[in-house]
């Protein structure tokens, strides 16, 4: 049965009585802080990608720096680096998340309130930077790999997971293949999101708004200065635990290190993950550029 429009118009009449459309939907930062309390996952990714950097760079030289931009109100990553004597710190947009991520740890010094396109990090400081379901929500992507860049430690590494347009499936939106709508649509939907139903991304403050390839996310990083891009398949081996004893797992695997289309079939695939390696400083110690 449709309902009338009347009693829609009605309903977002009451739901912003007094307030403007600008505030967006009541309390909605508060709700995505519950809500990800409760399923931020407690399992992390950095185990592997800690098999493919240490495939890419030495990571035994103090001081072990790193950051997770975008930490989380639950930021086990922070915490599983930290037990394992790096000298980590998390970085979280949304304060309601950032006070539950000092809480989760028990020490905030180890959290700061920051967007990744303005990290409050000193330039060259950091070895490793990790963004993982980060680019998809912020204002800019080039500004956040311009910061990124910014910080990183000549020979350093950023590590990016974000969304991939050309996947199955997305966890961003709870509408099947939305990655796939026309670019208006999606407008549309985070529009509705912010304003009418938070419930379509989650309850997220900052719901994906970008959608991305391999080679669009290679082509950003070199527009800010990265000069070496690789995928997981790049720096797995056939012996790596993120292979195991799978016999397809390692034809394909050699199939996509080995063939360029066989690469591109993959990364097409699955290129929701990039290395950005900033090239190491190519002037000597003790040398002036001039």
């Amino acid at each position: 049965m449709m309902i009338p429009r009347r009693r829609f118009r009605d309903a977002y009449q009451e739901l912003y009585d007094g307030r403007f459309l600008s505030d967006g939907y009541p309390d909605l930062e508060e709700s995505g802080v519950e809500y990800f309390s409760e399923h931020q996952q407690s399992s992390s990714n950095l185990d592997a990608i800690f098999e493919c950097l240490a495939q890419l760079i030495d990571l035994s030289p103090e001081p072990r720096t790193i950051s997770i931009i975008g930490c989380g109100p639950n930021p086990h990553s922070v915490r599983w680096l930290l037990d394992r004597g790096w000298d980590a710190v998390g970085l979280e947009p949304v304060p309601g998340s950032a006070e539950t991520a000092r809480e989760f740890l028990g020490d905030p010094t180890r959290i700061l309130i920051a967007a990744a396109e303005r990290l409050p990090l000193l330039d060259n400081s950091q070895r490793v930077l990790v963004m993982e379901s980060v680019l998809e929500h912020v204002d800019s992507p080039i500004a956040s790999l311009t910061e990124a860049f910014r910080v990183l430690e000549p020979g350093g590494v950023l590590y990016i997971s974000t969304t991939n347009r050309h996947a199955l499936r997305n966890g961003e939106f709870r509408s099947r293949f939305f990655q796939w709508f026309p670019a208006i649509v999606k407008e549309s939907y985070v529009f509705a999101h912010l304003h009418y139903e938070p419930t379509l991304a989650n309850f997220t403050p900052r719901p994906a708004v970008h959608w991305f390839c391999f080679s669009e996310l290679c082509s950003l990083g070199r527009q800010v200065g990265f000069a070496q891009f690789y995928s997981p398949f790049d720096l797995m081996s056939t012996g790596s635990s993120l292979v195991g004893n799978s016999a397809w797992r390692r034809l394909f695997l050699s199939i996509a290190q080995r063939d360029p289309w066989g690469r591109a079939l993959a990364l097409t695939l699955r290129g929701e993950a990039v290395f950005m390696l900033k090239r190491p400083s190519a002037v000597p110690e003790g040398r002036s550029a001039d």
